[in-house]
């Protein structure tokens, strides 16, 4: 047999989350998530802090772009019925669609290039049809679209529920690298990673975390990506047995200040470092930003030249609390970024 243990590289780019499966470019074309409960059930959490191998299946196939097709090079035949970046396109002629490969198959077979087919936009499903431009050269129709069914990358673990093994990470959605679309997902789950690599942030280009997960066994299942993390079960609890739970922070007892994180920015080890809160945003801030921070250890600045791709989800932790997680670095100063209370991030579980 093979060897079973593979390991896959990423360098994390945009939101931290890369293509799994490249965006493929279908100029053949003829033309929900587990029901798993995201909420923790304890009043306190374990902050983690763990980088993990993530991998999620959409729902369908999401349309990323549009080119001219056939041997005249005519306008897209998807776009032109009225197909838009970010649709999830779920059945052609009845044909139900859960990849690219089944899109393909799909399409392949229709007799005359006109296909009906079913997407989803905005939650609401619909139907155009498609009339397709036949490629002599190769034997075949195409839509000429970018479809996407798959993305994986690594993030950061935030807090892990010691009773249930619920877990939130990321402080935001994974969205399409393309589209910037939050991901629709049919299915995902965790993967085993370790940092390998550390590009450091500096003025005007933010750093980046590289890691290696294996893709051959899964650490947890995944069950919900909103706007404000992803969520769902870890089914390892090696990942988490033995920690300390430490008591919630709502937002409204986040302190400007003296702060710690925890991140993964050296194999599988996680380490305090301190931070300053610097602001806390009005409650009625709808960027999902609700506080400011300034790392000022040393030794982090060192490895990593402040906040990097990657370290999104790392908790932040104030007078031994749980308080929120790191999002986002300022592009124009790597040493500060934006953070989420840990108080959004639990509502979050309730978003469908």
């Amino acid at each position: 047999m093979e060897n079973l243990k593979a390991a896959a590289r990423f360098s994390i780019k945009t939101f931290c989350l890369l293509s799994f499966l490249l965006a493929l470019f279908f100029l053949v074309f003829p033309v929900q998530a587990a029901d798993i409960s995201a909420a923790p059930a304890s009043q306190k959490l374990i902050p983690l802090g763990r980088t993990t191998g993530i991998k999620l299946f959409s729902e369908g196939t999401m349309v990323v772009g549009f080119a001219e097709v056939g041997d005249e090079q005519q306008p897209s035949p998807a776009q032109q019925a009225g197909l838009e970046c970010g649709d999830i396109i779920l059945s052609v002629n009845g044909t139900e669609i859960s990849s690219n490969e089944t899109l393909v198959d799909a399409l392949s077979t229709l007799p005359d290039g006109q296909a009906e087919v079913t997407f989803k936009r905005d939650g609401e499903e619909r139907i155009c049809s498609v009339s397709a431009v036949y490629d002599s050269e190769g034997q075949t129709w195409r839509m000429g679209a970018w479809v996407r069914d798959s993305m994986a990358g690594i993030g950061t673990i935030t807090y892990v529920d010691p009773q249930t093994g619920v877990f939130g990470a990321l402080g935001h959605g994974v969205c399409d690298v393309d589209t910037g679309e939050l991901m629709p997902f049919e299915n995902g789950s965790l993967m085993p990673s370790s940092v390998i690599g550390v590009r450091k942030g500096r003025e005007g280009e933010p750093g980046e975390l590289t890691g290696s997960f294996d893709m051959t066994r899964d650490q947890g299942t995944l069950s919900l990506n909103t706007i404000s993390g992803i969520y769902g079960h870890i089914d390892d609890a090696e990942v988490y047995e033995g920690q300390e739970a430490l008591e919630l922070v709502p937002k409204s007892g986040i302190q400007t200040g003296k702060a710690t994180i925890l991140a993964n920015v050296d194999g599988e080890k996680t380490e305090s470092y301190d931070i300053e809160i610097l602001r806390i945003y009005p409650a009625n801030d709808d960027s999902m930003r609700d506080m400011m921070i300034q790392v000022t250890d040393r030794s982090l600045l060192e490895k990593t030249g402040g906040i990097v791709q990657g370290m999104s989800g790392s908790p932040i932790i104030q007078n031994g609390r749980l308080v929120g997680a790191v999002t986002h670095v300022l592009i124009n100063d790597p040493t500060r970024g934006y953070g989420i209370s840990i108080e959004r991030m639990i509502a979050g579980t309730q978003l469908q």
